[in-house]
């Protein structure tokens, strides 16, 4: 079974995803808000994704490292369902 994909109106995602995976849905909707929360959380708490700073590097291989470490660490502390 696939999952199913909300995404905004952005035409470049019909090249990416499956017709029948994919609902293009304005963001009115509110079915798109827990991807934005995540991308919000997500630029909040790794700041080198935002701006250049006296510490910041010019390895990819580094913020991919970041980023990494931030989604691992951020679904390891997400409260299980009881």
């Amino acid at each position: 079974m696939d999952a199913e994909t909300h995404t905004d109106l952005w035409k470049a995602y019909t090249a990416i995803f499956y017709d029948k995976t994919l609902y293009q849905v304005g963001k009115e909707t509110g079915l798109t808000n827990h991807v934005e929360r995540f991308n919000n959380t997500l630029r909040q708490r790794v700041s080198r994704l935002v701006r250049k700073t006296l510490s910041f590097s010019k390895k990819l291989e580094n913020h991919i490292g970041a980023v990494w470490y931030f989604i691992h660490h951020y679904n390891a502390t997400k409260a299980l369902p009881v």
